[in-house]
């Protein structure tokens, strides 16, 4: 009997033992199963902010809502329309409406201008967001396509006005040539042929413009070398001298330049600036000066043309710099412009890190200024 409650006793031990093992493993488990919980919540929130921290880099604005309507995400561009003052308050109602479309089933688009200021041109889109068959929530994008649609007006227009422009000359030469061929009169012959190289004229500089727009637009960055500002401003003078003393426009150097140098394209530097002094001349009455001279401002250089003619409407400042406008068409006829010189002349500038101001009353003149960059030597710099 002794041995048996012995033996009962140790198997009650053992069994307490065991007991406490498979606690201890119960407590084990329970502790990794919290540890793995813990681990894949971190990881969630890892994943979240790094999710979050990639849609704050877009340049859309993105809004995520859930199967109610709830917002659950809202990048930071998106940020900027949430309580708007400006018409951009229109594209916060707009993209709710889409969302809810969404929600209901259906993808949508819509382009919103908003005439601001600033004016801009929106694209708005919206989808719905299904999880095995079922709407869970939807995502609604805004991307501001201004840009792109303001460069699409200007290709549209420019393939419309160089048209326009050749169709002229050309049309004007067709017919010079059937009067020229109708004819046998000797004096009238003379001046239909005049008319002709006149117009055959004007189309090439019309052609020869529109290749120096192409190569200075497709150039990236224009080949510079040291030019003297002085020998640049006399090379101009030379070059425009003999229309100014035909038109009677007295041109005068003024203020002496600098002697200093410029790191620029010489050809294009040129082409810029006999483009202001052509128009000088060209929009300028007999006996009104031109007045023409560089100075030293800052860090740049100032290429000043001063002329004292007709001068341009305050409404018409703003395009003057853009490819074929004219502000008086009639007379640009007679002077045989084409309407890309100011253009040319701005995009030079900004080819060479500078820019083109104008100052105008009608009636009492133009001042244009031509800024540029004075760049040091590639081996002069620290």
């Amino acid at each position: 009997m002794r041995q048996l409650s012995t033996a009962r006793r140790e198997l009650e031990r053992a069994r307490r033992a065991a007991d406490v093992d498979e606690g201890v493993k119960l407590v084990d488990a329970i502790a990794d199963d919290r540890r793995t919980a813990g681990d894949r919540v971190a990881q969630a929130e890892a994943v979240q902010h790094w999710l979050l921290a990639a849609l704050d880099e877009s340049t859309d604005a993105i809004v995520v809502v859930d199967r109610i309507g709830r917002e659950v995400v809202r990048n930071a561009m998106a940020r900027r329309f949430a309580g708007a003052r400006t018409g951009e308050v229109f594209a916060e109602e707009t993209i709710g409406k889409l969302l809810q479309e969404a929600l209901d089933g259906h993808s949508s688009e819509k382009e919103l201008q908003l005439y601001g200021p600033p004016r801009q041109v929106l694209h708005l889109r919206a989808f719905p967001l299904r999880r095995d068959g079922e709407i869970v929530g939807a995502v609604g994008f805004t991307r501001d396509v201004s840009e792109s649609r303001r460069v699409e007006s200007v290709r549209r227009d420019f393939v419309a006005n160089v048209s326009h422009e050749l169709k002229t000359p050309i049309g004007a030469l067709g017919l010079l040539a059937e009067t020229m061929a109708a004819t046998e009169d000797m004096p009238v012959m003379q001046q239909l042929a005049e008319r002709v190289v006149r117009e055959a004229d004007r189309l090439g500089r019309i052609v020869d413009d529109l290749l120096d727009l192409s190569t200075i637009e497709a150039q990236e960055a224009p080949t510079r070398e040291p030019l003297p500002v002085r020998l640049l401003v006399s090379e101009c003078v030379d070059l425009v001298q003999a229309s100014a003393n035909a038109a009677g426009v007295p041109l005068i150097v003024g203020p002496e330049p600098p002697d200093i140098e410029i790191f620029c394209d010489s050809r294009q530097m040129r082409s810029a600036l006999v483009n202001l002094l052509d128009n000088a001349i060209k929009y300028s009455s007999a006996g009104q000066v031109v007045e023409f001279g560089a100075c030293a401002v800052d860090d740049r250089v100032a290429f000043v043309v001063r002329d004292h003619g007709i001068g341009i409407p305050s409404r018409d400042l703003e395009r003057i710099f853009e490819r074929f406008y004219r502000v008086d068409r009639a007379r640009s006829r007679e002077t045989g412009g084409t309407g890309l010189g100011l253009a040319i002349v701005r995009h030079i500038a900004q080819a060479h890190g500078g820019e083109v101001t104008v100052q105008s009353r009608e009636g009492e003149g133009s001042v244009f200024t031509l800024y540029v960059a004075r760049t040091e030597r590639p081996a002069e710099r620290n």
